[in-house]
């Protein structure tokens, strides 16, 4: 079996594939059943955020993995598998293990270092477990990845390159102005009471806004989280819950607002919006001059697709000719982070455009994507992941009255807000385009070492634990053969006493631990080096070991892995 990732984030997809695609707890829960009910998958996990879902499996094919991954991204998130497959990528076996624990450091995050990642992670691995659909190899991953990410906290300043995502949002509404002395005295109206809308609550407490009011749909949520806030020890700030339905009313007396409900539509509408700065100003609210960037109008960059190869194991011949990925022939052997930056060169490449039919895809139609999916993951081991085009800068426009943050995905605050005069909309989108020219910080290159040594030692404990069910049945079948000699010995030796019979029995087992120890020893050694995973078949093909008692060693493990499960 071999781990695989299929996904889509912010660094692949825009925003607007991205909401569509989001996935609820029910569609998250049904999706991992799906996956693990599919023939060529063994373990299924679903880390879904606000910006990135992927679908990790344990699968016995690597195309066929890729082929059902895709698929039932398809089908669960909404978007066709011909729109959806230009934005994914795949990663598989080390690579796949290198890019969770990316994830887990704040590499891969919209906002570099931020620590939410992690408690996301933890809640991606329990939803696994109470399924049932996490084992061993998806058990070890992701716990393995939570330690990871602690540990680039703890022996880093990774949080000195990044933040939360509520903090990032927050200075980039103060427009590169102190957050504190933007925040001190303002009113907040916090939509939602869910883990981001607290943490957003508790930021702007300790920013020194005079007063928050939370609003959710479940009023006794509200209220607690209400009832937090006027009792910490760290802030004085005045909070208050009122129901849902009294958000327009305290939009208009807010001077920020902050959402992130689950609410599939919208919360806030344009012109609810546009009413509550009426309110404010008692003047009509008319929509300012905005330049749109040109990939929010509409227009899509394709990606490059794979092109034939000769060493390439898959059947290409389907394939359309044309298509092409910019020198990727040429990084066989490359290590992850030189990889990272060639699909980036690669994504800034030309490409030859897919013609794009009409209507929804046949069967040809769909395999041909996945097969030229699959086909670049085969020799790159990613799809390359693209950028969107520098946001073209706006036109003056007044100063702000009402300040909208927008965490949600999907928005709950309508896009064309961006327009209205007097208001400064920051939302996942806006997000995206100014983290991507954040600068790194050096503890970075620390972190991405770290992730990197981690990644060998775990590929090295991953292939010496797949010899050790083989090594554990050739003990026992030692153990069977000393039995079998000395109650064959018995039977010759009727008269042989308890003591001799023992110092025999201990004897017969020295020589036998002996014989096995230095070869049991050095088989995991070498089955723990890259390559190392013939070993396993060597052994039980010299001791002529039953596949069946290996197996059910193995199974054993599992049972035994599954009731000492849980998140580290």
């Amino acid at each position: 079996m071999s781990l695989l990732v299929v996904g889509l984030s912010h660094r692949s997809a825009p925003v607007s594939v991205l909401e569509r695609a989001s996935l609820n707890a029910d569609a998250q829960l049904k999706l991992l059943q799906d996956t693990v009910a599919a023939e060529p998958v063994a373990e299924a996990a679903v880390l879904a955020t606000c910006n990135r879902i992927e679908l990790y499996a344990d699968v016995d094919k690597f195309h066929a993995g890729v082929a059902e991954l895709s698929t039932l991204l398809a089908q669960h998130s909404g978007v066709g598998l011909e729109e959806l497959t230009p934005h994914l990528y795949v990663h598989y076996e080390d690579r796949a293990v290198h890019h969770l624990f990316s994830v887990a450091c704040g590499l891969d995050s919209m906002v570099v270092g931020e620590g939410q990642i992690l408690g996301q992670i933890k809640d991606s691995l329990a939803r696994a477990q109470d399924l049932h659909t996490a084992g061993r190899l998806l058990n070890d991953l992701f716990q393995q990845a939570l330690r990871v990410g602690k540990r680039a906290h703890s022996e880093t300043g990774i949080d000195r390159a990044g933040q939360s995502l509520v903090t990032f949002g927050l200075e980039q509404l103060s427009a590169g102005a102190d957050v504190q002395g933007w925040a001190r005295g303002k009113k907040a109206l916090v939509i939602g009471a869910g883990s981001m809308s607290s943490l957003a609550a508790a930021t702007l407490a300790r920013s020194g806004v005079a007063e928050i009011v939370v609003a959710n749909r479940t009023f006794e949520r509200a209220e607690r989280l209400a009832r937090i806030l006027t009792e910490g020890d760290d802030t004085d700030v005045l909070a208050r819950a009122v129901p849902m339905d009294a958000v327009p009313v305290e939009l208009t007396r807010a001077d920020v607002a902050v959402s992130c409900t689950g609410a599939t539509g919208l919360v806030l509408t344009a012109d609810a919006v546009a009413a509550a700065v009426q309110g404010r100003t008692g003047a009509p609210v008319e929509a300012a001059a905005v330049a749109v960037p040109e990939d929010r109008r509409g227009a899509e960059t394709p990606l490059p697709v794979a092109g034939g190869d000769e060493n390439c194991p898959l059947d290409l011949s389907s394939v359309p000719s044309g298509f092409s990925v910019l020198g990727e022939a040429a990084v066989a052997g490359m290590d992850a982070a030189t990889l990272e930056q060639h699909g980036a060169w690669a994504a800034g490449g030309t490409a030859v455009d897919r013609p794009r039919e009409t209507g929804r895809p046949g069967p040809e139609a769909e395999a041909e994507l996945i097969g030229a999916l699959a086909a670049t993951a085969t020799r790159v081991g990613r799809i390359p992941e693209r950028r969107r085009p520098e946001p073209v800068a706006e036109a003056p426009r007044p100063a702000p009255v009402l300040f909208l943050l927008d965490l949600a995905m999907p928005r709950d605050v309508d896009a064309a807000a961006h327009r209205l005069a007097g208001v400064r909309l920051v939302d996942i989108e806006s997000l995206a385009d100014a983290s991507a020219d954040a600068p790194m910080a050096a503890d970075v290159d620390m972190v991405r070492r770290i992730v990197a040594d981690e990644v060998a030692a775990f590929g090295a404990a991953q292939r010496a634990a797949r010899i050790t069910p083989t090594v554990v049945a050739l003990r026992s079948m030692a153990a069977e053969v000393v039995a079998g000699e000395i109650a064959r010995l018995e039977g010759r030796l009727p008269g042989l006493d308890d003591k001799h019979r023992a110092e025999i029995t201990q004897t017969v087992k020295r020589v036998v631990d002996k014989l096995l120890h230095a070869p049991t020893v050095r088989v995991k050694q070498l089955a723990a080096e890259p390559g190392g995973a013939g070993y396993a078949d060597a052994l039980r093909t010299l001791f002529d070991l039953d596949q069946e008692t290996v197996a059910s060693v193995s199974r054993a493990e599992n049972s035994t892995t599954e009731k000492n499960r849980g998140p580290a």
